[in-house]
């Protein structure tokens, strides 16, 4: 989907200004939020990706005013609903109020480092042979799904290069509707600026994107 985070080479919301020395956190609330999201990810009814079209499927009014962690609590509150641990009355309430599901599983505060060691790895082994090899020119493909996909506008319609092939890994856009994993090849495709931005682009500029297969054509 065109979520309101795809904003690449868009204009008219000032520029990007990194913090010297930014803290991994700006208030205590954040520590928080950041905690919950683990744990109720650890309950095992969401993956990744459908966490990530979660966050990115905010309304743009929501996303673009708030902060980084507002829009991680409001995208868990979109999944504990869709999956029964929360409703309404639970928020108005303050409390639970309301019956939930049973979650599969529960995560223990002594298995927390374990399982933030052990991470969520996403590669899968892939039986058929790569479709585009390095160095090979491809287009990537024009489409505005309504669901969940990982290529972002500016780069799509593009003439590019591959510059590197990688093994199979998860299919977000499926998996992140319950659609399974479908592992795809994943590729590295570089674009010229001129490619991606046309006339007046800086000519030494060029910007390369992680591709899953389905994205790209011959050129």
């Amino acid at each position: 989907m065109n979520g309101p985070q795809d904003l690449g080479g868009q204009m008219g919301f000032g520029p990007v200004a990194p913090e010297q020395d930014e803290p991994y956190f700006h208030a205590e609330w954040e520590k928080r939020a950041l905690g919950v999201t683990l744990a109720a990810g650890g309950l095992g009814a969401w993956n990744i990706d459908e966490s990530r079209h979660a966050r990115e499927s905010l309304h743009p009014a929501i996303y673009y005013s708030s902060s980084y962690y507002e829009i991680w609590i409001r995208a868990l509150e979109v999944l504990l609903k869709r999956h029964g641990f929360l409703s309404d009355a639970d928020l108005a309430a303050g409390k639970a109020v309301d019956g939930a599901a049973t979650p599969k599983r529960v995560l223990k505060a002594e298995a927390v480092a374990a399982v933030l060691a052990r991470g969520g790895p996403c590669d899968r082994p892939l039986a058929a042979p790569a479709r585009f090899r390095e160095g090979e020119r491809v287009r990537t493909k024009t489409f505005n799904p309504t669901g969940h996909t990982r290529l972002p506008r500016y780069a799509r319609g593009k003439l590019g290069t591959v510059e590197a092939v990688h093994d199979g890994f998860v299919f977000p856009d499926s998996n992140a509707h319950g659609e399974g994993e479908n592992p795809q090849r994943l590729y590295t495709v570089v674009f010229d600026g001129s490619e991606v931005w046309g006339e007046g682009a800086d000519p030494t500029l060029s910007v390369s994107i992680d591709a899953w297969e389905s994205y790209l054509e011959p050129a």
